[in-house]
Protein backbone atom coordinates (compact mmCIF):
# COMPACT_ATOMS: atom_id res chain seq x y z
CA UNK A 1 0.00 0.00 0.00
CA UNK A 2 1.44 3.34 -0.91
CA UNK A 3 1.98 5.91 1.83
CA UNK A 4 -0.62 8.09 3.14
CA UNK A 5 -1.34 11.05 5.03
CA UNK A 6 -3.55 8.18 7.27
CA UNK A 7 -0.63 6.12 7.28
CA UNK A 8 1.53 8.78 9.32
CA UNK A 9 -0.66 9.51 11.54
CA UNK A 10 -2.18 5.72 12.58
CA UNK A 11 1.61 5.03 12.49
CA UNK A 12 2.45 7.68 15.01
CA UNK A 13 -1.00 6.58 17.30
CA UNK A 14 0.02 3.45 17.31
CA UNK A 15 3.51 4.00 18.27
CA UNK A 16 2.67 6.41 21.01
CA UNK A 17 0.37 3.95 22.36
CA UNK A 18 2.92 1.44 22.51
CA UNK A 19 5.39 3.67 23.87
CA UNK A 20 3.01 4.45 26.83
CA UNK A 21 1.95 1.14 27.81
CA UNK A 22 5.80 -0.17 27.79
CA UNK A 23 4.42 -2.85 25.30
CA UNK A 24 7.43 -4.69 24.69
CA UNK A 25 6.18 -6.79 21.70
CA UNK A 26 7.02 -5.00 17.51
CA UNK A 27 3.09 -4.63 16.36
CA UNK A 28 4.16 -4.04 12.91
CA UNK A 29 7.16 -6.67 12.09
CA UNK A 30 8.77 -3.95 10.06
CA UNK A 31 9.96 -0.24 10.53
CA UNK A 32 6.91 2.08 11.39
CA UNK A 33 5.50 3.92 9.11
CA UNK A 34 6.39 1.43 6.62
CA UNK A 35 2.79 0.65 5.49
CA UNK A 36 3.05 -2.61 3.91
CA UNK A 37 3.72 -4.71 6.73
CA UNK A 38 1.99 -7.43 8.20
CA UNK A 39 1.98 -7.97 11.68
CA UNK A 40 4.55 -10.64 13.57
CA UNK A 41 1.36 -13.10 15.12
CA UNK A 42 4.47 -14.57 17.25
CA UNK A 43 6.53 -11.86 18.41
CA UNK A 44 8.48 -12.52 20.84
CA UNK A 45 9.57 -10.21 24.07
CA UNK A 46 12.91 -7.89 23.73
CA UNK A 47 15.75 -9.43 24.57
CA UNK A 48 14.79 -12.96 23.68
CA UNK A 49 17.54 -14.64 21.29
CA UNK A 50 15.34 -13.97 17.96
CA UNK A 51 16.51 -9.99 18.27
CA UNK A 52 13.26 -8.73 17.52
CA UNK A 53 12.88 -4.96 18.23
CA UNK A 54 10.50 -2.87 19.89
CA UNK A 55 8.59 -0.24 18.38
CA UNK A 56 10.64 2.34 19.76
CA UNK A 57 14.05 0.32 19.31
CA UNK A 58 12.96 0.07 15.25
CA UNK A 59 12.68 4.15 14.93
CA UNK A 60 16.43 4.53 17.39
CA UNK A 61 19.16 5.45 14.89
CA UNK A 62 21.23 3.64 13.00
CA UNK A 63 24.59 3.91 10.84
CA UNK A 64 24.85 1.13 8.52
CA UNK A 65 27.68 0.89 5.86
CA UNK A 66 26.88 0.15 2.38
CA UNK A 67 29.11 -0.56 -0.85
CA UNK A 68 27.45 0.15 -3.94
CA UNK A 69 29.24 -0.63 -7.29
CA UNK A 70 27.14 1.83 -8.77
CA UNK A 71 27.17 5.08 -7.16
CA UNK A 72 29.02 6.99 -4.24
CA UNK A 73 26.87 9.51 -3.92
CA UNK A 74 26.93 10.83 0.02
CA UNK A 75 23.26 9.60 1.41
CA UNK A 76 21.84 13.15 2.02
CA UNK A 77 19.32 14.03 -0.56
CA UNK A 78 15.77 14.93 0.27
CA UNK A 79 15.07 10.53 -0.47
CA UNK A 80 17.77 9.79 1.85
CA UNK A 81 16.28 12.11 4.65
CA UNK A 82 13.00 10.55 4.50
CA UNK A 83 14.20 6.70 4.29
CA UNK A 84 16.14 7.57 7.39
CA UNK A 85 13.14 9.42 8.70
CA UNK A 86 10.85 6.24 8.13
CA UNK A 87 13.46 3.82 9.26
CA UNK A 88 15.54 5.00 11.52
CA UNK A 89 18.70 4.25 9.46
CA UNK A 90 21.49 6.13 8.34
CA UNK A 91 23.94 4.81 4.96
CA UNK A 92 27.03 5.57 4.95
CA UNK A 93 28.00 4.90 1.25
CA UNK A 94 31.46 3.19 0.46
CA UNK A 95 32.76 5.24 -2.77
CA UNK A 96 33.21 2.29 -5.11
CA UNK A 97 36.03 4.40 -6.93
CA UNK A 98 38.18 2.59 -9.26
CA UNK A 99 37.23 -0.86 -10.32
CA UNK A 100 34.35 -2.13 -8.51
CA UNK A 101 35.15 -5.82 -9.23
CA UNK A 102 38.90 -4.78 -8.03
CA UNK A 103 37.47 -3.09 -4.71
CA UNK A 104 35.14 -6.04 -4.17
CA UNK A 105 37.51 -8.69 -4.28
CA UNK A 106 40.25 -6.50 -2.28
CA UNK A 107 37.54 -6.48 0.38
CA UNK A 108 36.81 -10.15 0.37
CA UNK A 109 40.73 -10.67 0.80
CA UNK A 110 41.17 -8.74 3.73
CA UNK A 111 38.00 -9.43 5.23
CA UNK A 112 36.72 -6.27 5.36
CA UNK A 113 33.60 -5.76 4.80
CA UNK A 114 30.58 -3.84 4.79
CA UNK A 115 27.13 -3.86 6.30
CA UNK A 116 25.43 -4.65 2.97
CA UNK A 117 26.64 -4.90 -0.63
CA UNK A 118 25.77 -4.44 -4.04
CA UNK A 119 27.84 -6.46 -6.77
CA UNK A 120 26.51 -7.77 -10.46
CA UNK A 121 24.30 -10.26 -10.24
CA UNK A 122 25.70 -11.96 -13.57
CA UNK A 123 29.51 -11.99 -11.78
CA UNK A 124 31.43 -14.62 -10.55
CA UNK A 125 32.15 -12.84 -7.53
CA UNK A 126 28.43 -13.80 -5.77
CA UNK A 127 29.51 -17.54 -5.78
CA UNK A 128 33.42 -15.87 -4.21
CA UNK A 129 30.94 -14.09 -1.73
CA UNK A 130 29.21 -16.86 -1.09
CA UNK A 131 32.09 -19.80 -1.10
CA UNK A 132 34.04 -17.73 1.51
CA UNK A 133 30.83 -17.40 3.97
CA UNK A 134 31.56 -13.45 3.56
CA UNK A 135 27.63 -13.31 3.42
CA UNK A 136 24.62 -14.97 5.30
CA UNK A 137 21.72 -16.50 4.16
CA UNK A 138 18.61 -14.54 4.34
CA UNK A 139 15.66 -17.08 4.07
CA UNK A 140 15.31 -16.88 8.17
CA UNK A 141 15.87 -13.49 8.26
CA UNK A 142 12.88 -12.94 5.25
CA UNK A 143 10.60 -15.66 7.03
CA UNK A 144 10.48 -13.63 10.26
CA UNK A 145 11.42 -10.16 8.87
CA UNK A 146 9.90 -9.46 5.53
CA UNK A 147 6.41 -10.06 4.28
CA UNK A 148 7.32 -7.15 1.67
CA UNK A 149 9.60 -8.56 0.16
CA UNK A 150 7.63 -12.19 0.16
CA UNK A 151 5.07 -10.43 -1.74
CA UNK A 152 6.86 -8.38 -4.02
CA UNK A 153 9.29 -10.94 -4.94
CA UNK A 154 7.29 -14.25 -5.31
CA UNK A 155 8.85 -16.71 -7.15
CA UNK A 156 11.82 -14.99 -7.73
CA UNK A 157 13.17 -15.41 -4.78
CA UNK A 158 12.71 -19.56 -5.44
CA UNK A 159 14.81 -18.76 -8.77
CA UNK A 160 17.74 -16.53 -7.23
CA UNK A 161 18.20 -19.55 -4.75
CA UNK A 162 21.67 -20.93 -4.63
CA UNK A 163 22.54 -24.43 -5.42
CA UNK A 164 22.42 -25.77 -1.80
CA UNK A 165 18.85 -24.27 -2.05
CA UNK A 166 19.58 -20.83 0.28
CA UNK A 167 19.20 -17.12 -0.67
CA UNK A 168 21.93 -15.02 -0.27
CA UNK A 169 20.85 -11.81 -1.78
CA UNK A 170 18.41 -10.00 -3.24
CA UNK A 171 18.20 -8.71 -6.95
CA UNK A 172 17.11 -5.06 -7.88
CA UNK A 173 15.60 -4.27 -11.71
CA UNK A 174 13.76 -8.21 -11.04
CA UNK A 175 10.59 -9.07 -12.95
CA UNK A 176 9.99 -9.79 -16.27
CA UNK A 177 9.30 -6.72 -17.56
CA UNK A 178 8.27 -6.56 -21.65
CA UNK A 179 10.31 -3.49 -22.77
CA UNK A 180 11.75 -3.72 -26.03
CA UNK A 181 16.16 -3.81 -26.23
CA UNK A 182 17.78 -4.18 -29.22
CA UNK A 183 16.41 -2.78 -32.72
CA UNK A 184 17.44 -1.96 -36.25
CA UNK A 185 17.67 1.90 -35.75
CA UNK A 186 16.40 3.95 -38.67
CA UNK A 187 16.24 7.72 -39.16
CA UNK A 188 12.76 8.31 -39.49
CA UNK A 189 12.48 11.24 -41.86
CA UNK A 190 14.73 9.09 -44.87
CA UNK A 191 12.31 6.28 -43.77
CA UNK A 192 9.42 8.23 -45.19
CA UNK A 193 11.18 8.96 -48.00
CA UNK A 194 12.30 5.50 -49.06
CA UNK A 195 9.68 3.04 -47.55
CA UNK A 196 6.57 5.16 -46.21
CA UNK A 197 4.69 2.31 -45.61
CA UNK A 198 6.76 1.04 -42.72
CA UNK A 199 7.76 4.28 -41.46
CA UNK A 200 5.33 4.51 -38.43
CA UNK A 201 5.92 0.99 -37.44
CA UNK A 202 3.67 -1.74 -36.64
CA UNK A 203 4.82 -3.54 -39.55
CA UNK A 204 8.55 -5.66 -39.74
CA UNK A 205 11.06 -5.37 -42.80
CA UNK A 206 11.18 -8.59 -44.34
CA UNK A 207 15.19 -9.28 -44.69
CA UNK A 208 15.16 -8.50 -48.35
CA UNK A 209 13.07 -5.47 -47.91
CA UNK A 210 15.69 -4.00 -45.01
CA UNK A 211 18.77 -4.86 -47.51
CA UNK A 212 16.53 -3.03 -50.24
CA UNK A 213 16.03 0.05 -48.43
CA UNK A 214 19.61 -0.01 -47.19
CA UNK A 215 20.49 -0.41 -51.39
CA UNK A 216 18.08 2.34 -52.20
CA UNK A 217 19.52 5.16 -49.86
CA UNK A 218 23.14 4.62 -50.91
CA UNK A 219 21.50 4.93 -54.84
CA UNK A 220 19.54 8.22 -53.38
CA UNK A 221 22.05 9.69 -50.93
CA UNK A 222 25.79 8.72 -52.32
CA UNK A 223 26.74 11.63 -49.53
CA UNK A 224 25.15 14.21 -47.90
CA UNK A 225 26.81 17.75 -47.48
CA UNK A 226 29.52 16.76 -48.92
CA UNK A 227 30.02 13.48 -46.32
CA UNK A 228 29.93 9.88 -47.93
CA UNK A 229 26.69 8.53 -46.93
CA UNK A 230 26.87 5.03 -44.59
CA UNK A 231 23.56 2.92 -44.86
CA UNK A 232 24.19 0.84 -41.72
CA UNK A 233 27.32 0.88 -39.16
CA UNK A 234 27.97 -0.51 -35.83
CA UNK A 235 29.26 -0.09 -32.70
CA UNK A 236 32.70 -2.48 -33.04
CA UNK A 237 33.60 -1.78 -29.33
CA UNK A 238 29.89 -3.42 -28.21
CA UNK A 239 29.52 -6.69 -30.08
CA UNK A 240 27.20 -8.22 -27.71
CA UNK A 241 24.99 -5.36 -29.44
CA UNK A 242 26.15 -6.23 -32.93
CA UNK A 243 24.87 -9.94 -32.93
CA UNK A 244 22.29 -8.82 -30.41
CA UNK A 245 20.55 -7.31 -32.95
CA UNK A 246 21.09 -9.97 -35.86
CA UNK A 247 20.22 -12.55 -33.22
CA UNK A 248 17.03 -11.01 -32.45
CA UNK A 249 16.06 -11.09 -36.06
CA UNK A 250 16.78 -14.72 -36.52
CA UNK A 251 15.44 -15.61 -33.20
CA UNK A 252 18.29 -16.67 -31.78
CA UNK A 253 18.66 -16.88 -27.86
CA UNK A 254 21.63 -17.20 -25.95
CA UNK A 255 22.47 -21.35 -26.24
CA UNK A 256 21.22 -23.88 -29.05
CA UNK A 257 19.22 -26.42 -27.47
CA UNK A 258 19.47 -29.34 -30.15
CA UNK A 259 17.76 -32.03 -31.25
CA UNK A 260 18.13 -33.93 -28.50
CA UNK A 261 17.45 -31.73 -25.70
CA UNK A 262 21.21 -30.60 -24.59
CA UNK A 263 22.25 -26.88 -24.51
CA UNK A 264 24.80 -25.95 -26.50
CA UNK A 265 26.88 -23.05 -27.64
CA UNK A 266 25.01 -20.56 -30.13
CA UNK A 267 27.06 -20.36 -32.87
CA UNK A 268 25.92 -24.60 -32.97
CA UNK A 269 22.77 -23.22 -34.03
CA UNK A 270 21.89 -23.80 -38.45
CA UNK A 271 20.05 -20.09 -38.04
CA UNK A 272 23.14 -19.08 -36.42
CA UNK A 273 25.13 -19.70 -40.03
CA UNK A 274 22.58 -18.19 -41.90
CA UNK A 275 22.62 -14.98 -39.75
CA UNK A 276 26.74 -14.28 -40.26
CA UNK A 277 25.97 -15.30 -44.33
CA UNK A 278 23.34 -12.58 -44.79
CA UNK A 279 25.51 -10.34 -42.89
CA UNK A 280 28.11 -10.78 -44.88
CA UNK A 281 26.12 -10.43 -48.20
CA UNK A 282 25.20 -6.97 -46.81
CA UNK A 283 29.02 -6.20 -46.28
CA UNK A 284 29.91 -7.19 -49.64
CA UNK A 285 27.41 -5.40 -50.98
CA UNK A 286 28.59 -2.12 -49.77
CA UNK A 287 25.73 -1.66 -46.97
CA UNK A 288 27.66 -2.23 -44.12
CA UNK A 289 30.22 0.66 -42.46
CA UNK A 290 33.42 -1.14 -43.99
CA UNK A 291 35.24 0.17 -40.79
CA UNK A 292 32.33 -1.53 -38.27
CA UNK A 293 34.74 -3.57 -36.39
CA UNK A 294 37.08 -0.79 -35.16
CA UNK A 295 34.32 1.65 -34.70
CA UNK A 296 35.15 2.82 -31.07
CA UNK A 297 31.98 4.66 -29.37
CA UNK A 298 32.79 8.15 -29.64
CA UNK A 299 33.55 7.52 -33.38
CA UNK A 300 30.38 5.38 -34.03
CA UNK A 301 28.43 8.12 -32.32
CA UNK A 302 30.08 10.39 -34.45
CA UNK A 303 28.86 9.48 -37.39
CA UNK A 304 25.33 8.38 -36.58
CA UNK A 305 25.61 12.56 -35.58
CA UNK A 306 27.01 13.52 -38.70
CA UNK A 307 23.22 12.88 -40.47
CA UNK A 308 25.35 11.17 -43.02
CA UNK A 309 24.10 7.38 -42.11
CA UNK A 310 20.51 5.45 -42.52
CA UNK A 311 20.71 2.81 -40.00
CA UNK A 312 22.52 1.28 -37.01
CA UNK A 313 22.41 -1.59 -34.69
CA UNK A 314 22.03 -1.66 -31.12
CA UNK A 315 19.57 -1.16 -28.51
CA UNK A 316 17.39 1.32 -29.46
CA UNK A 317 18.61 4.20 -26.35
CA UNK A 318 22.59 3.53 -27.71
CA UNK A 319 22.20 5.96 -30.04
CA UNK A 320 21.08 8.62 -27.18
CA UNK A 321 23.88 11.01 -27.30
CA UNK A 322 23.72 11.16 -31.69
CA UNK A 323 19.99 11.65 -31.44
CA UNK A 324 19.89 14.45 -29.39
CA UNK A 325 22.32 16.33 -31.87
CA UNK A 326 20.29 15.31 -35.11
CA UNK A 327 16.81 16.16 -33.23
CA UNK A 328 18.53 19.66 -32.40
CA UNK A 329 20.31 20.24 -36.38
CA UNK A 330 17.66 18.52 -38.77
CA UNK A 331 14.39 17.61 -36.43
CA UNK A 332 12.48 15.06 -34.07
CA UNK A 333 12.07 12.66 -37.19
CA UNK A 334 15.59 12.68 -38.27
CA UNK A 335 16.29 10.64 -34.62
CA UNK A 336 17.59 6.79 -35.18
CA UNK A 337 13.25 5.06 -34.27
CA UNK A 338 14.14 1.46 -33.58
CA UNK A 339 12.41 -1.04 -36.31
CA UNK A 340 11.83 -4.68 -36.76
CA UNK A 341 13.39 -6.93 -39.71
CA UNK A 342 12.90 -10.49 -39.79
CA UNK A 343 14.98 -13.16 -41.25
CA UNK A 344 13.27 -15.55 -43.29
CA UNK A 345 11.61 -18.69 -42.07
CA UNK A 346 10.96 -16.96 -38.78
CA UNK A 347 7.82 -15.93 -37.53
CA UNK A 348 7.76 -12.52 -36.44
CA UNK A 349 6.28 -13.25 -32.94
CA UNK A 350 9.31 -15.63 -32.34
CA UNK A 351 12.20 -12.79 -33.11
CA UNK A 352 14.63 -12.52 -29.74
CA UNK A 353 15.07 -8.61 -29.78
CA UNK A 354 14.49 -8.05 -26.16
CA UNK A 355 16.39 -10.23 -23.90
CA UNK A 356 16.18 -9.62 -20.62
CA UNK A 357 16.77 -11.44 -17.05
CA UNK A 358 13.51 -11.72 -14.44
CA UNK A 359 15.62 -11.90 -12.21
CA UNK A 360 17.39 -8.50 -12.20
CA UNK A 361 21.01 -6.49 -12.49
CA UNK A 362 22.50 -6.56 -9.35
CA UNK A 363 22.46 -8.46 -6.11
CA UNK A 364 22.40 -7.08 -2.50
CA UNK A 365 23.36 -9.29 0.45
CA UNK A 366 24.37 -8.50 4.16
CA UNK A 367 27.80 -9.30 5.17
CA UNK A 368 28.71 -11.63 7.62
CA UNK A 369 30.14 -8.85 9.80
CA UNK A 370 26.54 -6.87 9.63
CA UNK A 371 26.17 -6.69 14.09
CA UNK A 372 22.23 -6.25 13.46
CA UNK A 373 20.61 -8.31 10.31
CA UNK A 374 17.73 -8.47 11.59
CA UNK A 375 17.42 -4.26 11.77
CA UNK A 376 19.11 -4.61 8.45
CA UNK A 377 16.53 -6.71 7.37
CA UNK A 378 13.52 -4.94 8.29
CA UNK A 379 15.29 -1.83 6.92
CA UNK A 380 15.20 -3.91 3.54
CA UNK A 381 11.81 -5.09 3.92
CA UNK A 382 10.46 -1.04 3.76
CA UNK A 383 12.50 -0.51 0.91
CA UNK A 384 11.45 -3.68 -1.07
CA UNK A 385 7.57 -2.44 -0.19
CA UNK A 386 5.39 -0.86 -2.64
CA UNK A 387 5.80 2.54 -0.45
CA UNK A 388 9.32 2.31 -0.30
CA UNK A 389 9.37 1.80 -4.32
CA UNK A 390 7.61 4.79 -5.07
CA UNK A 391 9.75 6.68 -2.20
CA UNK A 392 13.23 5.34 -3.80
CA UNK A 393 11.53 6.11 -7.43
CA UNK A 394 9.31 8.95 -7.40
CA UNK A 395 10.06 10.98 -4.33
CA UNK A 396 8.83 12.24 -1.19
CA UNK A 397 4.95 12.49 -0.75
CA UNK A 398 3.92 15.88 -0.93
CA UNK A 399 6.62 17.24 -2.45
CA UNK A 400 7.86 15.13 -5.86
CA UNK A 401 4.53 13.73 -5.87
CA UNK A 402 0.58 13.74 -4.61
CA UNK A 403 -1.83 10.87 -4.40
CA UNK A 404 -5.32 12.06 -6.76
CA UNK A 405 -8.09 9.90 -7.60
CA UNK A 406 -6.27 6.99 -6.01
CA UNK A 407 -3.07 7.49 -8.63
CA UNK A 408 0.56 8.69 -7.80
CA UNK A 409 0.39 11.83 -9.78
CA UNK A 410 4.03 13.36 -10.41
CA UNK A 411 4.30 17.35 -10.06
CA UNK A 412 4.99 18.42 -13.15
CA UNK A 413 8.43 20.34 -12.01
CA UNK A 414 9.37 17.19 -11.03
CA UNK A 415 9.02 15.76 -14.77
CA UNK A 416 10.46 18.42 -16.31
CA UNK A 417 14.04 18.32 -13.71
CA UNK A 418 13.92 14.79 -15.64
CA UNK A 419 13.67 15.80 -19.54
CA UNK A 420 16.21 18.96 -18.05
CA UNK A 421 18.58 17.18 -16.68
CA UNK A 422 18.57 13.69 -15.47
CA UNK A 423 21.37 12.99 -13.88
CA UNK A 424 21.73 16.40 -11.76
CA UNK A 425 18.25 16.25 -10.69
CA UNK A 426 18.50 12.73 -9.60
CA UNK A 427 21.30 13.31 -7.59
CA UNK A 428 19.59 16.84 -6.06
CA UNK A 429 16.59 15.29 -5.23
CA UNK A 430 17.57 11.19 -4.48
CA UNK A 431 14.56 10.56 -7.35
CA UNK A 432 16.36 6.90 -8.82
CA UNK A 433 19.31 7.62 -7.56
CA UNK A 434 19.22 4.55 -4.88
CA UNK A 435 17.71 1.37 -7.68
CA UNK A 436 17.42 -0.60 -4.19
CA UNK A 437 15.80 -3.79 -4.33
CA UNK A 438 13.43 -2.08 -7.28
CA UNK A 439 10.61 -4.43 -8.96
CA UNK A 440 9.93 -3.79 -12.95
CA UNK A 441 6.65 -2.72 -13.66
CA UNK A 442 3.66 -1.15 -12.59
CA UNK A 443 2.29 -0.62 -9.22
CA UNK A 444 -0.91 -1.71 -7.72
CA UNK A 445 -2.53 2.02 -9.22
CA UNK A 446 -0.85 0.93 -12.49
CA UNK A 447 1.49 4.34 -12.45
CA UNK A 448 4.90 2.37 -12.86
CA UNK A 449 7.43 2.74 -10.32
CA UNK A 450 9.88 3.91 -12.68
CA UNK A 451 8.90 7.08 -12.80
CA UNK A 452 11.65 8.89 -15.23
CA UNK A 453 11.42 6.04 -17.29
CA UNK A 454 8.14 4.86 -17.67
CA UNK A 455 5.70 7.52 -16.78
CA UNK A 456 5.99 9.79 -19.65
CA UNK A 457 7.31 7.86 -22.80
CA UNK A 458 9.20 9.35 -25.53
CA UNK A 459 8.71 9.03 -29.38
CA UNK A 460 11.10 6.56 -29.41
CA UNK A 461 9.70 4.39 -26.29
CA UNK A 462 6.14 4.55 -28.26
CA UNK A 463 7.96 3.24 -31.33
CA UNK A 464 9.98 0.51 -29.61
CA UNK A 465 7.34 -0.94 -27.84
CA UNK A 466 5.21 -0.48 -31.25
CA UNK A 467 7.88 -2.57 -32.78
CA UNK A 468 9.31 -4.97 -30.63
CA UNK A 469 7.48 -5.59 -27.73
CA UNK A 470 7.02 -9.20 -28.35
CA UNK A 471 10.34 -9.75 -29.53
CA UNK A 472 11.06 -9.67 -25.37
CA UNK A 473 12.07 -12.98 -23.76
CA UNK A 474 13.27 -14.04 -20.35
CA UNK A 475 17.29 -14.96 -20.15
CA UNK A 476 16.66 -15.81 -16.63
CA UNK A 477 17.11 -19.77 -17.34
CA UNK A 478 20.09 -19.18 -19.41
CA UNK A 479 22.24 -16.79 -16.86
CA UNK A 480 25.53 -17.69 -15.76
CA UNK A 481 25.49 -21.89 -16.98
CA UNK A 482 29.07 -21.51 -17.47
CA UNK A 483 31.78 -22.76 -15.52
CA UNK A 484 33.28 -21.75 -12.32
CA UNK A 485 35.96 -18.19 -12.54
CA UNK A 486 39.23 -19.76 -11.96
CA UNK A 487 38.56 -22.99 -12.94
CA UNK A 488 40.28 -24.74 -15.98
CA UNK A 489 36.99 -24.94 -17.54
CA UNK A 490 36.76 -21.74 -16.98
CA UNK A 491 39.45 -20.41 -18.82
CA UNK A 492 38.67 -23.13 -21.57
CA UNK A 493 35.32 -21.04 -22.35
CA UNK A 494 37.13 -17.79 -22.41
CA UNK A 495 39.36 -19.48 -25.35
CA UNK A 496 36.07 -20.77 -27.24
CA UNK A 497 34.38 -17.64 -26.78
CA UNK A 498 37.44 -15.69 -28.16
CA UNK A 499 37.46 -18.17 -31.53
CA UNK A 500 33.98 -17.44 -32.23
CA UNK A 501 34.30 -13.47 -31.49
CA UNK A 502 37.37 -13.43 -33.64
CA UNK A 503 35.80 -15.54 -35.99
CA UNK A 504 32.53 -14.43 -36.67
CA UNK A 505 34.17 -10.66 -37.23
CA UNK A 506 36.43 -12.18 -40.15
CA UNK A 507 33.30 -14.18 -41.62
CA UNK A 508 31.30 -11.18 -41.84
CA UNK A 509 34.07 -9.10 -43.26
CA UNK A 510 34.61 -12.63 -45.71
CA UNK A 511 35.29 -11.53 -49.52
CA UNK A 512 32.59 -13.66 -50.83
CA UNK A 513 30.27 -16.48 -49.39
CA UNK A 514 32.39 -19.01 -49.82
CA UNK A 515 35.07 -17.16 -47.83
CA UNK A 516 32.62 -16.86 -44.97
CA UNK A 517 31.30 -20.43 -44.87
CA UNK A 518 35.28 -21.84 -44.86
CA UNK A 519 36.11 -19.19 -42.00
CA UNK A 520 32.88 -20.55 -40.37
CA UNK A 521 33.54 -24.56 -40.41
CA UNK A 522 37.47 -23.55 -39.21
CA UNK A 523 35.70 -21.93 -36.21
CA UNK A 524 33.61 -24.76 -35.30
CA UNK A 525 36.63 -27.08 -35.29
CA UNK A 526 38.74 -24.79 -33.17
CA UNK A 527 36.19 -24.87 -31.34
CA UNK A 528 35.89 -28.34 -30.69
CA UNK A 529 39.72 -28.52 -29.98
CA UNK A 530 39.68 -26.49 -27.55
CA UNK A 531 37.43 -28.07 -25.89
CA UNK A 532 34.20 -26.46 -26.38
CA UNK A 533 32.44 -29.78 -25.84
CA UNK A 534 33.51 -30.16 -22.66
CA UNK A 535 32.10 -27.00 -21.58
CA UNK A 536 29.05 -27.26 -23.57
CA UNK A 537 28.31 -30.39 -21.03
CA UNK A 538 29.41 -28.24 -17.78
CA UNK A 539 26.55 -25.20 -19.24
CA UNK A 540 23.94 -28.17 -20.19
CA UNK A 541 24.63 -30.07 -16.49
CA UNK A 542 24.57 -26.53 -15.33
CA UNK A 543 20.85 -25.58 -16.92
CA UNK A 544 19.45 -29.66 -15.93
CA UNK A 545 20.42 -28.82 -12.75
CA UNK A 546 18.99 -25.32 -12.57
CA UNK A 547 15.71 -26.83 -13.52
CA UNK A 548 15.19 -29.12 -11.17
CA UNK A 549 16.28 -26.12 -8.71
CA UNK A 550 13.68 -23.99 -9.75
CA UNK A 551 10.52 -27.03 -10.11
Amino acid sequence: MAHTNKLHTFAAFALSLALVAGCSNAGTGGTAGSGGASGDADAKPAGEASGEASAADSLEPITLTFFDQNTGDAFTNPVAQEITKRTGVTIEIQQPTGNPAEKLNLMLASDDLPDIILMSRSSDLVNKYISAGAIVPLDDLIAEHGPNVQQMYGDTLNKTRHTDGKNYYLSNWYGLEHEPVFGFNIRKDLLKELAPDKAEGGVPFAAEEFKQLLTDFKAKYPDIDGKPTIPLTMDGENMGAVTGTFKGMFGLKPYYEDSEGHIRFDVKDPKYREMVLYMNDLYRSGLIDKDWAINKKQAWLQKLSSGAVLATTGAYWDPGDANNILKKDIGEEAQLFPYKVVAPNVDPGQTTYGSRSSLGWDAIAISKTNKDPVRTMKFIDFLASEEGQYLLMWGVEGVHWDMKDGKHTPRPEVLQGFKDDWANYAKQTGIRKWTWFIKNGPGSDGTPYDLPARYERTPLDQMALKNLSDSVFDTAPYDGLGPKGGTPDALIEQKVNDIKTQAVTKAIMASSAEESNRIFDKMLADMKAAGDEKVEDIIDANFKERETLWN
